[in-house]
């Protein structure tokens, strides 16, 4: 069931006429029943009985506070290990997930442990490897030292890699590490959040011009975005460095519903990003999350998971004509 999961995924994502739709989503917290996130894990996927997604992602969440001076708005919690939810899920819904796993505070001999692990306890076929948040504090393995790890590791892991916009807007780079990660053995790369649209078609149109400049096939890029119903969520979306430009950020506050405002808001700057994308020969794929584990923002993320695959779908489909 594995090898054919695997395949699937691995399909899905070298498919270049298709879209990629994965749902993201955190383990719940550390130390609870089994029967509790047994039921939690139900509860999800009875809210994606009625969506066609491919797989799901389950995140690795880290407590943050070393990259920013300022205080997290919601409490860090920490949360069963992804592994363990990842298997869960998988088994629970016959769909791939990809685990995210963050590097920095095991050395290599412990992150070679846990591939071990990964792979024969847990069943984890695609992974995302995620560097520290931050260069101060105590790094254990960087991000070059880990690829070169699961590289000889004699696992076949599929391996994915995070972008992020906003570093591009500042330091004009992120199309090379892009082109960097793959030489690492990146197949495909997960956006952070998108709220800036010309933050990420600038950095899409660097990577397909770089990608054509070298002679490389663009790897499949998948677009996060996520339903923002409060002033609270804006601050924790900011505060986890996703750019919302200020326009943006009015539009969502002054709004009589603002999470209604930012479902319109997230189709808005797919379609914007897409316009200009779609001729660049990149494969999109979309991830959809939720920030909160508010109901209303929970139930936001289905129709905004609805509303942009059906976006997506409808492009892909105008473009193969």
């Amino acid at each position: 069931m594995h090898t054919k999961m695997k395949q699937d995924l691995k399909t899905k994502f070298s498919d270049s006429s298709r879209g990629v739709y994965l749902f993201g989503t955190t383990p719940p917290k550390d130390g609870i029943e089994d029967a509790t996130v047994s039921s939690i894990a139900d509860k999800l996927l009875e809210r994606l009985a009625h969506v066609e997604f491919d797989g799901l992602i389950v995140y690795d969440i880290q407590d943050e506070s070393s990259r920013i001076d300022k205080p997290r708005p919601f409490p860090f919690m920490r949360t069963l290990d992804p592994r363990a939810y990842s298997k869960l899920l998988r088994e629970k819904s016959e769909k791939p997930v990809i685990t995210y796993k963050s590097v920095s505070q095991r050395d290599e001999a412990a992150f070679t442990e846990w591939l071990d692990e990964a792979w024969n306890k847990y069943g984890v076929r695609d992974t995302v490897l995620v560097g520290s948040p931050s260069s101060e504090g105590e790094i254990q393995l960087s991000l070059n030292d880990a690829y070169k790890v699961i590289e000889k590791h004699p696992a076949q892991y599929q391996l994915g890699g995070v972008t992020i916009a906003e570093r591009h807007a500042s330091k004009r780079n992120e199309h090379e590490r892009l082109i960097s990660k793959i030489d690492q053995g990146c197949d495909f790369f997960v956006s952070q959040a998108v709220y800036d649209a010309q933050a990420t078609i600038d950095m899409l149109s660097s990577y397909a011009r770089k990608c054509r400049e070298e002679g490389i096939t663009p790897k499949r890029v998948i677009l996060t975005f996520t339903p923002c119903g409060s002033t609270k969520t804006l601050e924790f979306m900011e505060w986890l460095g996703i750019s919302v430009p200020e326009a943006t950020r009015f539009r969502i506050m002054d709004a009589h519903n603002p999470l209604q405002e930012s479902i319109r808001i997230c189709r808005n700057n797919l379609e914007q990003i897409l316009e200009a994308v779609m001729p660049l020969d990149i494969p999109i794929g979309l991830n959809i999350e939720s920030l909160t584990n508010r109901k209303e923002e929970i139930d936001a993320s289905i129709r905004l998971f609805k509303l942009l695959k059906s976006v997506v779908d409808l492009k892909l489909a105008e473009a193969a004509l």
